[in-house]
């Protein structure tokens, strides 16, 4: 960006630990007039890194804000400025409504700061609802199709769109590293459990096979690992012996259906940094 900044930004770093870094950072913000609307920091004490996201308004060049901060901070330092825009998403399903829906209604009254671009699914099954909401549907099946040959045409269709993220709203298909690597840190999944407990498929004849109390969704970045992404957001509800495994699964679809949604207003927002394997989240 050349053009002069105005109104609210957020301004997102991260980078190692080191005395000071508040009072350098906020001093170069005030040098540029700037106010310092809300601020969230947090030290990983593992490994000694630091991370901030600050709300600030007034005016500025982002390049030369950028460039006045690298002077400040550790050389290793990443800096991001966001005006907190819609993002560009496109999501994937299989044949289950309850996410998709969620998330068109979402949309449909602005409540996802995001713009849906399409929907892509191997199955027609959720094509009438989409189009209800006025969102191309495209159907790409994968019968007859080796896996890399069906994600290869799902690449082609997603490049069109050119979406800053992925949702995999109830997206029936394991998806190859090779996939996952063209979003990294920017495809997004619900895990229909409490993860790590009872990964892979199934989750709920699993659970009532092992007598659980509770039972719950997670939200989570997509890496080459099977669910073994960096969690954004987790919640559950109580269950007891009386629950079969269908009735567990009719209430877990409630709890998925608000985890992803929750999960996705936090990533939008700019409240998510992707450290390592895990999320650290400033709500």
């Amino acid at each position: 960006m050349s053009a002069a900044a105005a109104s609210s930004h957020f301004l997102l770093i991260r980078c190692p630990d080191e005395a000071g870094l508040i009072y350098k950072i906020t001093g170069v913000l005030y040098a540029y007039g700037l106010n310092i609307i809300r601020n969230d920091e947090f030290v990983e004490r593992q490994d000694t890194y630091f991370f901030m996201r600050t709300e600030v308004a007034g005016t500025f060049e982002p390049a030369d804000l950028t460039e006045a901060l690298r002077q400040v901070l550790p050389a290793a330092a990443e800096i991001r400025l966001s005006d907190n825009r819609p993002k560009r998403i496109v999501l994937l399903a299989t044949k289950e409504h309850h996410c998709l829906s969620e998330l068109l209604v979402r949309h449909a009254f602005q409540e996802l700061n995001a713009h849906v671009l399409a929907v892509i699914s191997n199955y027609e099954v959720l094509a009438d609802l989409t189009q209800r909401f006025g969102v191309p549907f495209h159907y790409i099946s994968h019968e007859g199709l080796s896996r890399p040959d069906h994600e290869a045409v799902v690449l082609q269709v997603l490049a069109q769109y050119q979406p800053e993220f992925v949702v995999l709203a109830k997206y029936m298909r394991i998806l190859s590293p090779e996939f996952v690597a063209h979003y990294a840190n920017r495809l997004i999944n619900i895990h229909h459990s409490f993860l790590p407990a009872f990964v892979g498929a199934s989750p709920y004849a699993q659970a009532y096979e092992r007598g659980v109390k509770i039972i719950g969704a997670t939200a989570h970045f997509v890496n080459e690992q099977l669910d073994q992404g960096p969690i954004i957001a987790q919640s559950v509800i109580p269950v007891d012996h009386t629950h079969s495994a269908r009735e567990m699964a009719q209430a877990g679809r409630d709890v998925e259906k608000i985890v992803l949604a929750r999960s996705l207003k936090l990533v939008f927002n700019e409240q998510v940094f992707v450290h390592r394997n895990k999320s650290i989240i400033f709500d």
